[in-house]
């Protein structure tokens, strides 16, 4: 056996020793997070703690009315954002099967013919030479783990992808509900403003009649017809509250929604339990596809690290045929004609002017970066529920003191309507009491819309609407 025989071997065994022994994976270490978790939700009472947080409930659970439970799953079905983002988990799986299978050889059959010319043997009489056979391209051998760090990259980014799609549909649930009550109480805030158009035209023929007979000045008539103006106002308002209700409802769902599904008036109840619970602070970083989605992000941004900086070591590939070549085509497959090719090449650029160090830079500030917005993730999911709970803590006694001045105020007309009828009073108090009416009654319709809002924001903050059962 000759001695480069000998050297060739050893070189392969060497090579291929390393290859399955000492491959070294050169990805940053997971950074200290510093979130400031709090022990528990501010405004947070105890009722509100206990029991498992709301958001392991699914939707059909959280959510009491059967129409609104309908129009989410149509939107579940069709809405174009949902989608997209499905699309987007399709195209990140297909990407990391792609950096997976590098990490395999990749096999491919070859064949060729060539006519040539040897001026050494008989310059006169070209000759044809045949081959065919099956060749292994280079296939990087990754002592570095730069081809395994490039595979965690694409896996991090897919599963980032697919959290993302949850957080999408989270959002989609809220916006739908949100959607729905806004066209259940744009008729109600068009009922009440109609009720107040008919009063105010009654006042106003009212007041006609008075200064026909020569009782009032022009002054109060002219004070009439300004609140029925005014009123006309509002009911045209709210006319194209309610159509726009429904654009953005049916935009949201994706389709247009059957009549048979919306509220045709303003709801009382929205969920089936009465009470929120909250669960644990730490539940919050496992119910949030947000912030799953951003630690996925600084995954990946460390696997990019580990790739930059395997970029510092020698690139070895191994590349390979076997076949068979003759110079005859008839006895191309014959004994004697079969060969193979098999080693290793060496690629390690000595003077890059410092581009590969500065990619290792700009790796490790891409991960700061990732820890930044992880940081900011979770301490916006926290504020997030802790707004909602701030909103939740004291909604009641808002609409208490709401409902309270509703009567105070209505009473208050009455009594001016009657004072002025009788020759009491001027009809500036008529006209103060009854824009106050009318400013309460419309204050506690948006008070009530705001309660249900509170409810879904809280559900929503705390990762609710990803389980649909």
């Amino acid at each position: 056996m000759s001695k480069s025989t000998l050297v060739y071997r050893g070189l392969m065994t060497s090579t291929l020793s390393i290859a399955l022994t000492a491959c070294i994976n050169l990805q940053a270490p997971k950074p200290v997070i510093q979130s400031n978790i709090p022990e528990n939700f501010t405004q947070n009472a105890d009722q509100n703690h206990a029991g498992p947080s709301i958001a392991h409930q699914g939707y059909q659970t959280f959510f009491s009315d059967i129409r609104l439970l309908q129009v989410i799953e149509m939107s579940l079905n069709h809405n174009r954002d949902l989608r997209s983002a499905t699309l987007n988990i399709q195209r990140a799986q297909q990407q990391y099967q792609i950096t997976k299978n590098d990490q395999l050889p990749t096999i491919g059959a070859n064949a060729n013919a060539l006519r040539q010319v040897n001026p050494s043997i008989n310059p006169n009489h070209p000759y044809a030479s045949y081959q065919v056979g099956l060749g292994m391209t280079a296939y990087e051998l990754d002592f570095w783990g730069r081809v395994k760090n490039l595979k965690d990259v694409a896996l991090n980014h897919y599963l980032a992808t697919q959290s993302a799609q949850q957080s999408t549909q989270i959002s989609l649930v809220s916006q739908v509900t949100q959607a729905w009550l806004d066209y259940a109480f744009a008729p109600a805030n068009l009922k009440l403003a109609e009720q107040t158009l008919i009063a105010q035209q009654d006042s106003y023929n009212l007041n006609k009649k008075r200064f026909d007979v020569g009782i009032d000045s022009e002054v109060p008539l002219r004070q009439t017809q300004i609140s029925v103006e005014t009123a006309q106002n509002d009911v045209a308002t709210y006319k194209t509250q309610v159509t726009q209700a429904q654009n953005l409802l049916n935009l949201l769902v994706g389709q247009r929604v059957p009549q048979n599904l919306l509220p045709n008036q303003a709801v009382e109840r929205i969920r089936t339990q009465a009470t929120f619970a909250t669960g644990l602070t730490s539940d919050l970083l496992n119910n949030r596809p947000d912030i799953k989605a951003a630690e996925y992000q600084l995954l990946a941004a460390g696997a990019n690290v580990g790739a930059a900086k395997a970029r510092l070591f020698p690139t070895i590939s191994l590349t390979g045929s076997a076949g068979y070549a003759s110079t005859d085509l008839q006895n191309l497959f014959k004994s004697g004609g079969f060969v193979w090719s098999i080693g290793p090449s060496l690629d390690l650029p000595i003077f890059d002017w410092g581009t590969r160090k500065a990619n290792i830079k700009i790796s490790e500030t891409d991960q700061m970066i990732a820890v930044a917005d992880y940081e900011k993730a979770i301490q916006s999911a926290f504020r997030e529920v802790n707004d909602a709970l701030a909103a939740q803590a004291h909604i009641d006694e808002r609409l208490g003191a709401q409902r309270r001045l509703v009567l105070a105020t209505q009473t208050t007309y009455q009594l001016s309507s009657a004072r002025f009828k009788a020759g009491i009073d001027n009809y500036l108090s008529v006209l103060d009491a009854q824009r106050s009416a009318y400013t309460a009654q419309q204050g506690l319709l948006t008070l009530e819309q705001s309660k249900f809002n509170n409810q879904i924001e809280l559900y929503k903050a705390l990762g609710g609407g990803l389980n649909q059962k």
